[in-house]
């Protein structure tokens, strides 16, 4: 602008001064664009529907069934990927479904490597369910470089770790297993739901997909299940939306609704929840009662920094 506002007798809209620093996280939340409704509502509307009417017998409106896409899962997954800064985000029915569809990109032969200390849901999928199609999944401890390098391989298409892992919060350093991983034309997925797009952005360290469990930090209330994938390039985004499309995994509209409503307060949770957590894990480790802390947070904590 020419001339401040200050000295100025001329009203200004504010939506007019042109805001050259990016916008804080928790402001991003609070104020996100809602592009797809078109009366701008404040509040995303539910479009609660599984058909939308299309404008002829020849014409093809933006969206026409629910499983291939809708307004409100739209505007959810347009947020996420800005708060990844992803190309794309999908939400999936839990995080466990997103995970799954990753599964998905492989094929018989092909080889996973990840972490032996992971998520139990993800456990039992490495362990027990991706192994009947014929890929094969090699465990190591993450927080070794020399163990990752030693497992990757050429027929390694995934790199899979936590970091902080679940539960024992073991640190990893994402970028450089990125670069190894890349290294032999791997793709690289870090499940990031213990830190959430507030405290970590996988994808600006080297990563290619970011999960979050979406049922935790991001709705919030521990009233809906829902996954995420936030994923960098556009060929890796049309695969993984082909096989939501076609597996049907894609999340339905009242939950995305009351993820949106949740994820509003994102940033103010997890800030409470982290001075909670704090407070809590310096009291057990000086309590006599108790053996063992896991917290990254605690100076004897082997990943702490």
């Amino acid at each position: 602008m020419e001339k401040s506002i200050a000295n100025s007798t001329t009203p200004y809209c504010l939506n007019a001064i042109d805001i050259k620093e990016e916008v804080s996280v928790a402001t991003l939340l609070m104020n996100m664009e809602n592009e797809f409704d078109p009366f701008d509502a404040l509040s995303t509307p539910l479009y609660q529907t599984a058909t939308f009417k299309q404008p002829s017998a020849i014409e093809n409106g933006p969206y026409d069934y629910t499983r291939s896409g809708n307004p409100t899962r739209d505007a959810l997954q347009s947020l996420l990927a800005k708060l990844d800064k992803a190309d794309r985000a999908f939400c999936f029915t839990s995080g466990m479904a997103a995970l799954t569809a990753v599964t998905h990109l492989l094929k018989t032969g092909d080889e996973i490597v990840a972490g032996d200390d992971v998520y139990g849901g993800s456990d039992r999928l490495l362990s027990q369910v991706v192994p009947r199609s014929g890929v094969v999944v090699k465990r190591v401890n993450t927080t070794s470089l020399d163990e990752v390098a030693a497992a990757i391989g050429p027929r390694t298409k995934l790199v899979w770790l936590e970091s902080p892992t679940n539960p024992r919060q073991q640190i990893s350093d994402i970028r450089k297993i990125a670069e190894m991983a890349h290294a032999q034309g791997a793709l690289m997925l870090v499940d990031n739901s213990i830190m959430s797009p507030v405290l970590s952005r996988p994808l600006e360290l080297g990563a290619d997909i970011v999960m979050h469990s979406a049922t935790k930090f991001i709705a919030g209330h521990s009233d809906v299940m829902a996954g995420v994938l936030a994923v960098k390039g556009e060929k890796l985004a049309k695969e993984l939306y082909f096989l939501q499309n076609s597996e049907g995994s894609g999340l339905a509209p009242f939950d995305c609704w009351i993820c949106l409503r949740g994820i509003k307060t994102m940033a103010l949770r997890i800030e409470k929840q982290q001075e909670n957590a704090r407070k809590i894990a310096m009291y057990l480790s000086s309590h006599p009662r108790v053996k063992k802390v896991y917290y990254a947070g605690l100076p004897d904590h082997p990943g702490h920094h």
